[in-house]
């Protein structure tokens, strides 16, 4: 892992397949990255929409090493690594992506990542 990042995940992309014989949307995903670094924080909900009652939506900052990961918004992510980790297994979408000034080859390349927490309603055992 690279210094700083301290868990491991799973870019999921979603895409639209034909729709179903009753003409329903049906909705397909592929991962398109394994065992990518990424390290998430939790972003503070802020204070004037606490004060007024209103739910806020939590949003997590990630960092995703190498910098020539091609994240999409609505991507999810899914922690894969470690799995004593409290975010093991929770997916989060993208909402917002920002690579860096370094060039996408060079090392140091990183993208930044906002995300908010996805949920699945319906879970396969």
């Amino acid at each position: 892992m690279v210094a700083g990042q301290n868990l491991r995940c799973t870019i999921w992309r979603y895409t639209d397949a034909p729709d179903d014989a009753i003409g329903g949307s049906v909705l397909t995903g592929t991962a398109a990255y394994t065992g990518i670094d990424i390290r998430i924080e939790e972003q503070p909900a802020q204070q004037l929409l606490l004060q007024q009652g209103m739910e806020t939506t939590k949003i997590f900052e990630g960092t995703i090493t190498p910098g020539t990961v091609i994240i999409r918004e609505r991507d999810e992510i899914e922690i894969t690594f470690p799995i004593e980790d409290v975010r093991y297994g929770n997916r989060y979408r993208v909402i917002n992506n920002r690579p860096t000034s370094f060039n996408t080859r060079d090392p140091r390349s990183y993208v930044c990542v906002t995300m908010v927490r996805s949920v699945r309603a319906h879970k396969q055992q």
